[in-house]
């Protein structure tokens, strides 16, 4: 509540402590305040900006006692300080990538927002404490202190780091968004990983805004484009019908002397390719998730994914991740119609290596889930097996999420209904298009036969002769 009803008193000098100092004191409706200051210049010009507010017709607020004038500006957080406020809040609810996007960015941008104070430490240095320490929420309560290096660090960083409001300077701004084009290592990152860590960046700073730490966001006062990003699948990755039959027989031959490694993740490989799986998808794959008849059609009923991400975001100490499918709610399932082909390769699998515990279909030697450094490295060595020396240097199927890219493309180029094909992967219909209405490997080579036959008159040789 604000008043005018105001006086203040001249300044009393204060003798019973031992160093003399000088009180203000005043009165707001009838509410009596003072302040005490050890020198009397500085009384003076506390009570001179009173007297100065009062005449201007001020209101001065009945609980503090101070005109808006006087009221002292809450000093801005660092963007250290702020950094930790907003994992805190953020981190509990976030799922474990979202956790390693945040945890990424951050160490990112307060590497970039430190002042020149002296000792900063190596950059190695500095990296291992923000992303393995400061920016792990809760990870760490209960276990060991961090190292001397670590703790250290993270001391230089809480003095040196810059205040919040800096970035309300564009030239500051533009340096952190320059910064997200590179890895925490300092080499160049990929268009999708620098749209990812914008993104962060704009939701941390949105947090800003919302307990008023900012005034907008100012990412949005920056004109700044990032990397052109590229929205197509590169259509040199998918492979033709025939490609796919050899490297699913390819896999069947890696590691074929040692736990046949490669014969336990055929129907891995296969549940990308016929049935346009995600590897996450297919890796939490259950035999109750399954309808496999001796003949015809089946099909998944797609509830869990198991991504790897690391013990690290978790928060349950196991690497992988247990969540509902991707851009839909926890509980919601796609049904996957599973063609005869892909039926017999499971019905064989289960027939061979039999479920876990928990009725996953694909699982290690110890029965725990497949890892994707396990399945990657796999599928490397079944490419070079089953590809020709020019085709494994090339982008063809270089990553098993290609075989999804194959699939759906293959669907597509087969005239099935794009709302069809978006329903069985698990996609919009606009994102179907964008990015999946894709030729097979070898559809450009069989065009040009068409076209050239177009011109053969027979003989084997272009007609060029002139008529009248």
């Amino acid at each position: 509540m604000k008043s005018q009803d105001v006086r203040v008193w001249e300044i009393r000098r204060n003798k019973s402590s031992k160093r003399p100092s000088y009180e203000v004191r005043w009165k707001v409706a009838g509410k009596p305040f003072s302040k005490t200051f050890r020198t009397k210049a500085l009384a003076d010009s506390y009570r001179a900006g009173l007297v100065k507010a009062s005449r201007a017709g001020e209101g001065f607020d009945t609980e503090t006692g101070l005109p808006g004038s006087l009221v002292e500006a809450a000093p801005s957080l660092t963007w250290y300080e702020f950094a930790l406020k907003y994992l805190a809040m953020k981190w509990p609810h976030a799922a474990p990538n979202s956790r390693d996007s945040m945890n990424e960015t951050l160490t990112l941008v307060s590497t970039v927002l430190v002042g020149k104070k002296p000792g900063r430490p190596a950059d190695a240095v500095l990296r291992k404490a923000l992303r393995g320490w400061a920016f792990v929420h809760g990870s760490n309560e209960g276990k060991e202190e961090p190292p001397a290096k670590v703790s250290n660090a993270l001391a230089w960083v809480a003095k040196a780091s810059l205040p919040l409001a800096d970035l309300k300077n564009p030239a500051v701004m533009r340096s952190v968004l320059n910064a997200l084009t590179l890895k925490l290592d300092g080499t160049p990152a990929a268009p999708e990983t620098v749209r990812r860590k914008r993104a962060v960046l704009s939701n941390v700073l949105r947090y800003a805004v919302e307990i008023g730490e900012l005034s907008e966001n100012p990412v949005a006062s920056v004109q700044w484009k990032p990397p052109k990003l590229a929205k197509e699948v590169d259509r040199r990755v998918v492979i033709n019908p025939v490609q796919a039959r050899e490297l699913l027989t390819a896999l069947s031959y890696v590691g074929l002397y040692k736990r046949a490694r490669g014969r336990r993740m055929v129907a891995l490989f296969a549940c990308m390719y016929y049935g346009g799986l995600r590897p996450a998808e297919a890796v939490g794959l259950r035999i109750q998730d399954c309808e496999l008849p001796e003949k015809g059609w089946g099909r998944f009923i797609l509830h869990k994914t198991r991504p790897t991400v690391g013990k690290r975001w978790t928060g349950t100490g196991k690497v992988h991740d247990h969540r509902g499918l991707k851009n839909r709610s926890e509980d919601e399932v796609r049904p996957v119609p599973v063609p005869p082909q892909l039926v017999r390769i499971v019905r064989k699998h289960v027939a061979e290596f039999g479920t876990a515990e928990d009725g996953r279909l694909f699982f290690n030697e110890r029965g725990g889930v497949i890892g994707s450094s396990s399945y990657s490295r796999t599928w490397e060595e079944a490419r070079a097996l089953a590809l020709t020396p020019e085709q494994v240097a090339s982008p063809l199927a270089g990553t098993p999420y290609d075989l999804r890219h194959a699939a759906l493309s293959s669907w597509l180029n087969a005239g099935v209904d794009p709302a069809e094909v978006a329903e069985r992967a698990g996609n919009s219909v606009d994102v179907l298009l964008t990015r999946y209405a894709k030729c097979l490997d070898g559809r450009q080579h069989v065009a040009n036969q068409r076209i050239e036959a177009l011109w053969d008159d027979g003989s084997g040789t272009e007609d060029t002769s002139e008529t009248d």
